[in-house]
Order: C-alpha cells, then sequence, then structure tokens
C-alpha cells in the first residue's frame, strides 16, 4: 500500500515537482485548497519496467550458443553411460 501525501495548496504550489514524481511512482498526492481536497494522478500508469536499468553481461564474450551445444553433448553422454549400465 503507499502513504498518502497531502498538503495545503501553497506547499504544493512551492512543491509541484517534487508532488507530480511521487504521484509518478504510483504515492498519492494532494492538496486541500478552501476546505475541499483534491487528488493527484497521472493520467496514464507508468509502467513500473520504464524504471529498469540494464545490467552489464558478466561474460561478454561467452559464445553461449556454443556453450549450449557442449551442456547438451555432455549431457547425452552421461545419459547413455547410465543407461548402457541398466
Amino acid at each position: 500500500m503507499t502513504a498518502s501525501l497531502t498538503a495545503n495548496i501553497t506547499q504544493f504550489r512551492k512543491e509541484l515537482f517534487v508532488f507530480a514524481d511521487q504521484a509518478l511512482q504510483g504515492q498519492s498526492v494532494g492538496f486541500v485548497h478552501r476546505g475541499v481536497q483534491f487528488r493527484v494522478v497521472p493520467e496514464t500508469k507508468q509502467s513500473k519496467l520504464a524504471n529498469l536499468s540494464g545490467q552489464q553481461v558478466v561474460a561478454k564474450d561467452l559464445d553461449l550458443e556454443s556453450a549450449g551445444h557442449e551442456l547438451l553433448a555432455e549431457m547425452e553422454a552421461e545419459w547413455r553411460k547410465d543407461w548402457s549400465e541398466l
């Protein structure tokens, strides 16, 4: 559950961009003006995946296709050995 953040209109005006960023992050944001409470929400929800950043590849020079073939050959050799012992 997200925390609710409500301010008076003056504080909201001073920190408009902070409140907008918090609303983008899914936090409930609002302000009170003349006794009426307003809620600020983005028109469209931002994708949670949009905040992801790429990670450096650990083994960038590894050929995964040949490694897969080697692993498959090794697995096949092991199961052939196991089946020959039956």
